[in-house]
């Protein structure tokens, strides 16, 4: 089962109502948050609906673990242990979503990528919006 990273990259200023709806659908409220989801159709619809918006692509297990050390916080703001890693990659896999595993926040806050963003107005390979599948992994590990 593949899974996605997606990434708000634009604000709120001049959106839609329903292209912000599908956003906090995804829980994707703010500027650099980051979303893991299972890849599926409905999930697909979403993410090319507010494809001038964020940007997404799919991850291997090393780099969900990196992130998820580094930036998954549980409730209460406390880091993330081993076994709960593993409990959301297997949630992930199995189709159903970070929210599904008891005491995680489904959001990572994520800093700016280190040496900015190429264009936030122009979509991939040109500029950082859009699809732009396995290359998400650059972009998350420059933003940790």
């Amino acid at each position: 089962m593949k899974i996605y990273a997606a990434i708000r990259i634009r604000g709120r200023v001049d959106v839609r109502r329903e292209i912000e709806d599908t956003m906090n659908m995804l829980m994707l409220k703010r500027r650099n948050h980051c979303v893991l989801l299972p890849k599926n159709k409905s999930i697909e619809g979403m993410l090319k609906k507010v494809k001038d918006y964020v940007t997404w692509g799919e991850l291997d297990k090393e780099t969900i673990k990196a992130v998820l050390k580094s930036r998954g916080r549980m409730i209460g703001n406390k880091k993330l242990t081993e076994e709960k890693i593993e409990e959301i990659i297997k949630a992930l896999e199995n189709g159903k979503s970070v929210r599904s595993v008891s005491g995680v926040k489904p959001v990572l806050r994520l800093n700016s990528p280190r040496k900015g963003f190429k264009s936030i107005k122009l979509a991939f390979p040109k500029g950082d919006l859009g699809y732009r599948g396995e290359k998400i992994k650059e972009l998350i590990l420059r933003m940790i």
